[in-house]
């Protein structure tokens, strides 16, 4: 008997991998040395349908010949990939990696074996290269020509019709009907020749790449996309056929799935004579155990989709590839077979890491020659007109197509230095298509802030060029750019409910149109015009920012004052407090505002005065408005009490809870609504920064450094002044905005207490690694998983008095990596993070807390609203059950049953499994910066002019300042912030680039003080601090 189960070891229990170490298969180690020997030929049956024969040594292992099948291929992700043959038995097994060939092949001569794809990912926008996702288009294309992927005759003809569009490329009535006839890629295809043509009709300009993608993101969603069914009987002797997948095992009768075992479901797996064994975990409502038995045609039968089992969940499940087992003494039980490779997340880290060389590659079928390198010879390519799209990932693949017999637009930049793709858009590219077809369509990931609109279908159009990305779900989004009409854009949410009902915050139509786009040309000619000198682009920053502020300051003194006016809910007294101490700071910054213009306006030559020398400066328009300023200082230390009293008078009243809960959902208030309240101090931080700037630009001689060095002086006392009310106010509104993401909750606003970190992590349950949300404060630790309800909110599960807490490191104890143990005085868990850096930071916050918390007068009190405290040791088999049905059973008085806004900073660090601290706040705080950049997806035509603001971790980008609500956002956590490298193509000055996964995208300044600014602030968000900064128990915040 084989069978496979985890040995009974603590973390085993837990039913998580054991700690394997380093794979031999990991980028940089070296692999054993190749038997010498005798060689004999191989043939191998390529994907398409070529031959060829590889000399390998007879007694090297399989790992060999499958790696000279993808060196011959120059295939980096060939992990997914494997070699399959008849055995003597007339079974199709695969080539086992690690046995010789000789002992698995009897008459390696005489057998061919077939290259073909083994593990099918969950989401085809994890295969990084455009090679990769080609063998799999191959793939599904054999599926179809063999019946194995069966799907309705809609389906089938939109998977053909791209699979022809690659082929022969756009849509001509007369060769598509002679390419049909010489080509059958489906049984009975004669019936859907028609249908076929016209799906292809709509792909004109699509590249083979982008319809290998769109091949895949079809084929992903039908039922038996990657199954190879295996016959069974079960216990009854009802004739089925068992299957894996990356979720686990499945149960088919005919092509029909009537059941599925997850692998978190699975204890162990294994086989006895020709019965195949499951063993299941015990259910949460039952005690005993159950063993699921089915029976196969032998026991080779039985052995081979055993096999399959053990290698389906290591290569999905595990982190590393696992160790082998020690060899017996005496004698031995079980098989010793074992998954020999790199794990799928192995293989995913490997790519993203890069390093490895992009070579050309030829597609046998197509007459549309698709090639990853961009270095090939000009003389390679005077022969056909070529359309080069440049940049590479998931999202938008690097593909060189050649158009024979075709004209084609080709934009030059730079003076003809390079060639910039004009990719021809379908003339039906804005008409809707059947919805059940565009069931199987989605954009890109990422981006976006318009509020969700709710309750309203809409038909989903076909995807176009650069705009795919990776993310297995997806809802709607319609954002509407001024003057022009709106949009259908697709969003994705990594997390979805099984219900449907809610998608992901972070979406990402950004902003598509062609309008904003300005050429080269005129930007090189508008930039000339302007001073080059930092004064001036200091003095412009001095600007935008001010109109940016004043906007904000807006949104209070108009939006919102005009909201509570419609409605007798807020108290008069409450209304004079706020905006009779925020309506002089508005109309004190307009003229300040007009005054900043003008003198930029003098500095630039656009009025009539000319007197270049005098105007050249800033110091003296900052010193008067900073000292005029003082006089609003009466104002800015009411700020304290308007948080305060708003947030008390929203407590006390349901009907202002509901008004400012939905002005929170309108599209001018882009932030939470009492961030606004704090904007004038932030401003004056703001202010003391660009004149430092200032005077360490200027030289003491300079004609303006003496008024710019006065300024300074005067706005530095303003913020010693009033920063202890600042840090105050900004833990008091921290705490009201983290209130309103969770639900469980009664008072988590209490005096002294002080937020120090939140993030995701892994908890450690019976059920294995679960990713929870985890809060950490100056005297609790929460932890928290997503709510399936429509309000978004995240469900306290438990809390750990941080009294009395201890930290241990424990990967070794429980085999996972980045692990450690949370011992409280009733209570311990284990939670891994995703990498070294981020448990650094929660064990450095934590201890910190901890040591806070041991100088407090006892433990904190128990503040839980209506979920119990979690008590129970994390040995038990029943821990941590707030299995995703019992997230809407607890309601306390904090609850909305509106919808919740989806895209706060929880939520980012939730999706990208990241985590942020007060001090990551802070810095955010002092870094925020607008202005206009040109921006450009990796594959488009052109730079598009937006105006973007970048303040608490995001972009938010609007068509102009004059514009009163974003367009659409892009948050950037998890983030890369790196500068265009040379293959890139991008051949401008003051560039930098931002990539997320396969998300890419440039932009660019007008100038080199710009650039440096906006690298400075961007990097405060994609490098968040690792060190912790709270009060000291003098200073606890008092409410």
């Amino acid at each position: 008997m084989g069978e496979v189960e985890q040995r009974s070891t603590a973390g085993s229990r837990l039913g998580v991998q054991e700690n394997a170490g380093i794979s031999t298969l990991e980028h940089g180690q070296k692999l054993p040395a190749t038997p010498t020997g005798k060689l004999t030929s191989i043939k191998i049956q390529m994907l398409d349908d070529t031959q060829e024969s590889f000399e390998v040594p007879q007694r090297a292992p399989g790992k060999v010949l499958l790696d000279a099948v993808c060196n011959h291929l120059n295939l980096v992700e060939g992990d997914y990939f494997g070699l399959e043959f008849l055995d003597h038995k007339k079974i199709t097994v695969w080539l086992d990696l690690l046995k010789p060939i000789v002992k698995q092949i009897r008459r390696p001569k005489h057998i061919v074996l077939k290259f073909v794809v083994k593990f099918f990912p969950p989401d085809h926008a994890q295969l990084q290269e455009e090679l990769t996702r080609y063998l799999f288009a191959l793939q599904v294309k054999q599926d179809l020509e063999k019946g194995r992927l069966t799907c309705n005759d809609t389906s089938a003809a939109l998977l053909i019709s791209h699979i022809v569009q690659s082929e022969i490329g756009d849509f001509d009535e007369t060769i598509d009907r002679e390419h049909l006839v010489k080509n059958k890629y489906i049984p009975q295809q004669e019936a859907l020749e028609d249908k076929i043509m016209e799906f292809h009709r709509n792909h004109i300009g699509q590249t083979p790449a982008e319809s290998d993608f769109q091949l895949l993101e079809i084929a992903r969603r039908l039922e038996m996309y990657g199954i190879r069914l295996h016959p069974a009987k079960d216990r009854e002797g009802t004739k089925i056929n068992l299957a894996v997948a990356h979720t686990g095992i499945l149960v088919f009768q005919g092509h029909t799935k009537i059941n599925a075992f997850n692998w978190a479901k699975v204890r162990k797996l294994s086989f006895k004579r020709k019965r195949f064994l499951i063993k299941l975990r015990p259910d949460v409502n039952s005690s005993f155990q159950d063993t699921l038995e089915f029976l196969m045609a032998s026991r080779d039968f039985c052995k081979a989709f055993w096999k399959i089992c053990v290698e389906h969940h290591a290569f999905f499940r595990l982190f590393e590839e696992p160790k082998p087992k020690p060899k017996p003494v005496l004698f031995t039980r079980g098989s010793s077979f074992r998954f020999s490779g790199r794990t799928q997340k192995q293989v995913l880290d490997y790519v993203k890491e890069g390093g490895h060389k992009k070579v050309p590659f030829e597609r046998k079928h197509s007459k549309i020659h698709s090639v990853r390198s961009l270095t090939a010879k000009p003389s390679e390519q005077h022969a056909e007109s070529c359309s080069i799209t440049y940049g590479d990932g998931a999202g938008s693949p690097v593909v060189q197509s050649c158009w024979q017999g075709k004209e084609l637009k080709v934009t030059m930049e730079d003076g003809g230095q390079q060639a910039s793709p004009s990719l021809k858009k379908s003339p039906k590219e804005g008409r809707r298509l059947n919805s059940a077809m565009m069931a199987t369509m989605e954009e890109e990931e990422e981006v976006a802030k318009d509020r969700p609109q709710h309750n309203r279908p809409q038909a989903q159009q076909p995807s176009t060029a650069g705009s795919l990305a990776g993310s297995p779900h997806l809802s709607e989004l319609s954002i509407n750019s001024q003057g022009g009409p709106a949009m259908a854009n697709v969003t994705l949410s990594p997390n979805l409910s099984p219900d449907n009902r809610q998608a992901s915050p972070l979406v990402s139509p950004l902003l598509n149109d062609q309008t904003g786009i300005r050429t080269d040309d005129e930007e090189e000619v508008r930039r000339k015009r302007f001073p080059t000198d930092t004064a001036y682009f200091i003095a412009k920053e001095v600007s935008t920012t001010e109109r940016t502020y004043l906007k904000d300051l807006e949104v209070i003194t108009s939006w919102f004052q005009n909201s509570v006016s419609k409605d007798d809910c807020m108290p008069e007294t409450l209304k004079n407090l706020i905006f009779s101490n925020f309506e002089p700071l508005h109309k004190f910054h307009t003229t300040f505002l007009k005054e900043i213009e003008q003198r930029l306006a003098l500095w630039e030559g656009r009025s009539n005065a000319h007197l270049k020398g005098d105007y050249q400066r800033i110091g003296d328009v900052m010193l008067k408005n900073i000292k005029s300023m003082k006089q609003l200082t009466i104002h800015l230390r009411k700020h304290s009490e308007v948080l305060v009293e708003l947030e008390n008078g929203i407590k006390n009243s349901r009907k202002l809870e509901a008004l400012c809960r939905d002005f929170e959902m309108q599209k001018v208030c882009y932030l939470p609504l009492n961030t606004f309240l704090l904007r004038p101090l932030h401003r004056l931080m703001h202010y003391k920064q660009i004149m430092e700037r200032l005077c360490k630009h200027y030289p003491p001689n300079h004609v303006d450094f003496r008024d710019s060095r006065a300024a300074l002086a005067e706005i530095s006392e303003m913020v010693a002044q009033l920063h202890s009310s600042m840090l105050k106010m900004e833990n008091f509104q921290k705490l009201h905005e983290l209130k309103k993401d969770l639900i469980g909750i009664d008072n988590l606003v209490i005096p002294g207490r002080e937020f120090i970190r939140l993030g995701s992590l892994s908890k450690l349950s019976g059920k294995g690694l679960q990713q929870r949300m985890f809060f950490l404060f100056s005297d609790v630790l929460l932890y928290t998983s997503r709510g399936l309800t429509a309000s978004n909110q995240f469900k306290v599960h438990g809390q750990l008095p941080l009294y009395g807490m201890m930290i241990e490191e424990s990967e070794e104890e429980w085999g996972v990596p980045h692990c450690f143990t949370l011992r409280g005085q009733h209570q311990s868990i284990i939670v891994a993070a995703s990498n070294r850096s981020e448990m650094d930071k929660w064990s450095e916050d934590i201890q910190m807390a901890i040591d806070l918390a041991e100088k407090c007068n006892g433990p904190a009190p128990e503040f839980l609203g209506s979920s119990p405290p979690d008590t129970k040791s994390p040995e038990e088999p029943t821990v941590d059950q707030e299995s995703e049905d019992d997230l809407n059973a607890s309601r306390t008085s904090l609850e909305r049953q509106a919808p919740h806004r989806g895209n706060t900073t929880v939520h980012v660090c939730w999706h990208r499994n990241t985590s942020v601290s007060m001090v990551d706040f802070s810095i955010a705080v002092e870094n925020q910066l607008s202005g206009n950049l040109l921006r450009k997806f990796k594959n488009s035509n052109g730079w598009q002019k937006l105006w973007v603001v970048f303040t608490n971790f995001c972009m938010f980008f609007y068509k102009s300042h004059q514009d009163n609500h974003p367009l659409a956002s892009l948050p950037l956590l998890g983030y890369s912030l790196t500068i265009p490298s040379e293959s890139e193509n991008i051949h401008k000055d003051y560039v930098f680039k931002l990539h997320f996964k396969s998300h890419v995208y440039y932009f660019r300044a007008e100038s080199e003080y710009t650039f440096e600014r906006w690298m400075e602030v961007i990097r405060s968000a994609t490098n968040p601090a690792s060190r912790i900064r709270v009060l000291s128990h003098e200073e606890s915040h008092v409410y």
